[in-house]
């Protein structure tokens, strides 16, 4: 696991996708600390038990998390309204969604 977590790393794709080790514009913050951080702002939300599941990439202007599913979906997480919508069936649709061949 270290190993890996070494060479994993975060990146911009449209949206900033966080992961262990993140490039200088992201922060410092990994997706273990934005997984933690969701659960424990959140836990009272209607969504709190699919968070407790999945584990969180990014977070939109606005605070709502984007988070990967037991399944692999990519949601998120409306933090105002307490609903989930569902940004793309996998990761790599997600960024296929966002890059566009010229």
């Amino acid at each position: 696991m270290c190993i890996l977590s070494e060479r994993l790393g975060g990146a911009y794709a449209g949206l900033a996708v966080y992961a262990f080790s993140n490039g200088s514009s992201l922060g410092n913050e990994t997706v273990v600390d934005l997984t933690l951080g969701a659960r424990e702002q959140f836990k009272e939300l209607p969504f709190a038990e699919v968070l407790r599941t999945s584990y969180v990439i990014s977070m939109d202007g606005s605070g709502d998390p984007i988070i990967i599913n037991e399944a692999g979906n990519v949601l998120i997480c409306y933090h105002d309204i307490g609903e989930i919508e569902l940004l793309a069936d996998s990761f790599e649709a997600l960024i296929e969604d966002n890059f566009y061949e010229w």
